[in-house]
């Protein structure tokens, strides 16, 4: 089993639209998926309870719900046996100890940057805290960062760029603001669900994300075997 954490202590960032796209992802290529939605607003939710049936099955899981009487949290946030991917929609505010609870029970971590001034201080701050307090590096967590509903021909988006660049962090790809999200939102799938060729470009900005995914899971798996043994 392979956790993905989609996490940015700001929010607005377009966490929900990244692992929803990447849950419809897995699903569609045969992986048993699950979705966490940790968030209050529960938007990862709505959108699955909008998937059509045809399509392949996503595991739901309400984090953000009360504790039920009797029931210990793992299990009432587990998820099925088998289960291949795990992708958890992180709420935001995420800081200190939650922060360091969300890094330690995950594999990798992605981080959606818009690309607007307050966003790009925010991101600075955040990322900070991720590698300070967050200590990914201690637990030998690998994180990538997104560029999220960007236009390339813009002023904001170049200094986005220069930002994320300096970082000692992977910058994975740029996703474009398109409508073909919020239609595919609107349907319960994902941007690799679409058929339509005018969601190819958006297919081909994705393609870096999920290898690197897939690339640092089997990295992160190497290191904590190699770990168990020596």
């Amino acid at each position: 089993m392979k956790r993905i954490l989609v996490l940015n202590s700001k929010g607005g960032c377009g966490k929900t639209t990244v692992a929803t796209n990447l849950a419809s992802y897995y699903a569609s290529e045969g992986f048993t998926t699950a979705l966490i939605d940790h968030d209050p607003q529960a938007s990862s939710m709505k959108w699955l309870s909008l998937r059509p049936k045809e399509k392949e099955e996503i595991y739901g899981v309400a984090a953000y719900e009360r504790l039920r009487s009797g029931m210990t949290q793992s299990w009432q946030r587990r998820v099925l046996p088998g289960t291949d991917r795990v992708i958890i929609d992180a709420p935001a505010g995420v800081m200190g100890l939650q922060l360091q609870e969300f890094v330690r029970s995950v594999d990798t971590i992605l981080v959606p940057v818009l690309p607007s001034p307050i966003d790009i201080h925010a991101a600075t701050r955040f990322i900070e805290d991720l590698l300070l307090v967050g200590k990914v590096r201690t637990f030998g967590v690998q994180v990538g960062v997104v560029a999220n509903r960007v236009k390339k021909n813009t002023l904001v988006y170049q200094s986005l760029e220069r930002f994320l660049t300096t970082l000692k962090l992977p910058f994975l790809s740029s996703l474009r603001d398109t409508q073909n999200y919020v239609r595919s939102s609107a349907r319960g799938i994902g941007i690799f669900e679409m058929w339509d060729q005018r969601v190819q470009p958006d297919k081909l900005q994705w393609q870096p994300v999920v290898d690197w995914l897939e690339n640092s899971s089997e990295n992160a798996s190497v290191k904590a075997s190699t770990s168990l043994h020596s």
